[in-house]
């Protein structure tokens, strides 16, 4: 599964729109080349209030978020929001358990479903180049995708 593949497969869910970040919208150069999937079917949802439901990241972010190696040639890194229940169900712990299982996991295999390194607290998980896993990270984009419609539908 590569990220086109990923892409194709999010951008065909209902009101999904997908962003890469680049020069030309603005993005910190830092994140230029991760990709960003968000459910906003109007495409009206203000750009500080949106909120992706899963991402695609290409590089390390120095001094944040190194510790999947994604500095590797061809390495990517598949992040979806699951939730706290599914995150419980596929990690074995709940998110807000995450800082004390830190240290539990090799963040940097691939192909392996894994709290993701900093933000599994929030109910993240994370797949290096998807291969093996690539019918359970499909199964998940769809389940984070219905997850992503039903708070849209919520009034706040």
């Amino acid at each position: 599964m590569t990220e086109d593949d990923i892409i194709s497969f999010v951008s065909a869910l209902p009101g999904v729109d997908v962003l890469t970040a680049g020069e030309e919208n603005g993005a910190p150069e830092a994140a230029w080349g991760d990709s960003f999937m968000y459910y906003d079917p109007d495409l009206n949802i203000p750009a500080d209030r949106r909120f992706p439901f899963a991402t695609i990241v290409v590089s390390d972010y120095e001094g944040f978020d190194t510790e999947s190696n994604l500095n590797r040639p061809g390495v990517f890194r598949l992040n979806i929001n699951v939730g706290r229940q599914q995150f419980e169900q596929l990690i074995g712990h709940p998110p807000a358990a995450q800082p004390q299982h830190q240290g539990d996991f090799d963040y940097a295999v691939l192909d392996t479903v894994l709290p993701h390194p900093a933000y599994g607290v929030q109910g993240w998980v994370s797949i290096l180049n998807p291969a093996q896993t690539a019918e359970q990270a499909r199964s998940l984009l769809a389940d984070a995708h219905t997850r992503a419609v039903a708070r849209h539908r919520t009034p706040r």
